[in-house]
């Protein structure tokens, strides 16, 4: 016998748009603290070639780097989302790019170990993005399952509140970071933001860990739907719309 769903009420609605929000803002800031690093630590400490011109033009293909790994990230872990359910699969997201931030602040610089110090940047960066990847998607998958249908735009919505939010964030810690150390700032002072990820990263697992799973997933596990090859069959179904929405994205990085 089939098992009855009750639709979830609005303070669970609120809930899901929430966390997505929290989390969605904790990983581009996690994602978009490279890119303030870039400009003002790394090209010192991980990429000192003898042209500062040089230095700079590497550290920024290695924020770039992030962004050739995510959609690799989107597909795997958006497949996984659709097998095994979207709460753990955020759950995870969410801790790796944390871990990988807080890794970055505990690497040690080009001065100290050499070549290794900037490949093992570009591999924590490479990870951050594939993970974020799955993130963005799974976040607003999350909360517009759980939004009554005439609702998700506005509850959705609330996902992409992260960017923002997360570049304040961003700033704000390495304003902080500046002011404590002073001229110590690239002995120590840099590292400070992103060790304070494992902090953000904690609150985030206490928002998502309190919400329940989609819905809408919960339903179609327990009626046996779930798809076997998620990629595919959307891929099959439904590659206009992906193509649209990959030509908006292009546009949106072009005049940004």
């Amino acid at each position: 016998m089939a098992t009855a769903f009750a639709e979830p009420g609005r303070a669970t609605v609120r809930k899901a748009a929430f966390a997505s929000a929290v989390g969605n803002t904790i990983e581009l800031y996690d994602f978009l603290i490279y890119g303030t690093a870039a400009a003002v630590v790394f090209t010192k400490l991980f990429f000192p070639a003898g042209d500062p011109w040089v230095g700079a033009l590497l550290a920024f293909a290695t924020f770039g780097a992030g962004f050739l790994a995510r959609p690799l990230g989107a597909a795997v872990i958006g497949h996984f989302g659709d097998v095994v359910g979207r709460k753990l699969m955020l759950v995870i997201t969410l801790t790796v790019t944390g871990l990988c931030t807080a890794a970055i602040g505990l690497l040690p610089t080009y001065g100290q170990v050499g070549v290794w110090a900037p490949l093992m940047l570009v591999t924590l960066r490479l990870v951050q993005g594939f993970f974020l990847g799955g993130e963005q998607g799974g976040a607003v998958l999350m909360a517009v399952e759980h939004a009554p249908p005439h609702r998700h735009g506005w509850y959705g919505g609330w996902t992409f509140l992260g960017s923002p939010t997360g570049m304040f964030l961003v700033t704000g810690a390495f304003a902080a970071a500046t002011a404590i150390s002073g001229d110590q700032f690239l002995a120590w002072g840099w590292r400070v933001p992103f060790l304070v990820s494992l902090v953000l990263v904690g609150v985030g697992l206490y928002v998502r860990l309190r919400l329940g799973e989609s819905p809408e997933f919960a339903r179609l596990r327990q009626r046996g739907q779930r798809a076997r090859l998620p990629v595919a069959e959307a891929l099959s179904r439904s590659w206009r719309q992906i193509l649209l929405a990959a030509g908006v994205n292009l546009g949106l990085l072009r005049f940004s």
